[in-house]
C-alpha cells in the first residue's frame, strides 16, 4: 500500500454545480456538453465568464471520465452582448483589471482550451456573435446556416490581437486572414466553410443533434487511441499559441492603454450602418475595449 493517497479528481456532479452560473453542463457516456449562458439565456460577455472559461476547461480536462467535449451557447447567438455592470469594474483600477482579467484571463481561456483538454473538442456556433475563436479553435467546428463571423477590431479602433487573429491566420492562411483583419470582412456561413473556418453548415434546428452525432462517432473508438490522437492533431494549434498569442494580446493592450479614452465615444459611431451583423456587443467593445 502506498504511503500517500491520490488527490481526489473533481466529480462531474460537483463541478456541474460549481460552474452553473456560466455553463449548463450535460454528460452522457463520456460526452460532456458545455453550454455557455447568462441567467439561462443568451451569453452576455463579462469578467466572470472570462475567468470561468479557463477554469472550466482545466476542470473538464482533469476529469478522466470525459471523452469528448462539445462547446456551444444557449439561444440563437454565440456571444450576444456585454454585461456593462461587470466591465464597469475596470474603471475602479484600470492597471489591475487590464492585466488580471483582460490580459491574463483572456490568454488563459485559449491556452487552456488547446493545452488542458486532451480529448477531442467540438465547437458549435448557433448564430452570430463575438469571440468565435473559442469555437474555431476546437478540433471540429460546425455552425448554423445563419452564422456570421467577423473581427471588428480595426473598425473599432483596436488591435486585432486577442485570439481571433490566431484563429484566422491558422485556418485561412496569411492572405485571407490579413484581408479579414484589415477590412473587418463579414463572412457568412457559406464563406466560413469555403475559407476553412468551419467543417460543416447545419440547419439551426439540427445543430445540437449533429454535434452529438459527431461526438458519438468519435467516442466509439478506443479510449487511449482517441486521446493519443489529440496531441497529434492539435500540434499546429499549440505552435500557433506559442508563436503569437501572448504578443498579440500585449500589443492590443498596449495600444488600448496608449489611446486617449476621450476618443472612445467616437469609435462605435463610425461604420455600424454597413451591416446589422455588428451587434451591440461589438459597439460596446469599441467604446470601452473591454471584451478582450
Amino acid at each position: 500500500m502506498s504511503l500517500t493517497n491520490y488527490v481526489p479528481t473533481p466529480k462531474f456532479e460537483e463541478y456541474k454545480e460549481l460552474f452553473k452560473e456560466h455553463f449548463i453542463m450535460e454528460r452522457r457516456d463520456g460526452i460532456i456538453e458545455l453550454r455557455m449562458h447568462t441567467l439561462g439565456g443568451d451569453v452576455q460577455w463579462n469578467f466572470e465568464l472570462h475567468r470561468a472559461l479557463w477554469q472550466a476547461f482545466q476542470t473538464v480536462g482533469a476529469d478522466p471520465e470525459n471523452q469528448v467535449m462539445i462547446l456551444t451557447t444557449t439561444g440563437d447567438t454565440w456571444i450576444a452582448n456585454i454585461d456593462d455592470s461587470s466591465f464597469a469594474k475596470e474603471e475602479e483600477d484600470r492597471p489591475y483589471y487590464s492585466y488580471e482579467h483582460m490580459y491574463y484571463d483572456g490568454r488563459r481561456m485559449l491556452i487552456s482550451l488547446i493545452n488542458d483538454i486532451e480529448i477531442p473538442t467540438i465547437g458549435v456556433i448557433p448564430g452570430p456573435g463575438a469571440h468565435t475563436e473559442l469555437a474555431l479553435m476546437c478540433d471540429i467546428t460546425i455552425c448554423s446556416d445563419n452564422s456570421m463571423i467577423v473581427d471588428p477590431h480595426l473598425d473599432l479602433g483596436l488591435v486585432p490581437g486577442d485570439g481571433i487573429h490566431s484563429a484566422f491566420i491558422e485556418l485561412m492562411g496569411v492572405k485571407r486572414a490579413a484581408y479579414a483583419l484589415l477590412t473587418c470582412e463579414l463572412m457568412d456561413a457559406k464563406k466560413c466553410l469555403e475559407y476553412g473556418l468551419v467543417n460543416e453548415i447545419v440547419p439551426r434546428d439540427k445543430l445540437h443533434a449533429r454535434s452529438w452525432e459527431i461526438a458519438k462517432r468519435i467516442n466509439g473508438r478506443k479510449r487511449t487511441t482517441v486521446r493519443m490522437s489529440v496531441p497529434v492533431i492539435r500540434r499546429p494549434w499549440k505552435q500557433r499559441i506559442t508563436d503569437d498569442l501572448d504578443g498579440g494580446f500585449a500589443m492590443e493592450m498596449h495600444a488600448y492603454l496608449c489611446d486617449n479614452p476621450e476618443h472612445r465615444d467616437d469609435i462605435g459611431k463610425k461604420t455600424y450602418e454597413r451591416s446589422d451583423a455588428y451587434t451591440e456587443a461589438d459597439r460596446k467593445k469599441g467604446l470601452r475595449a473591454s471584451a478582450s
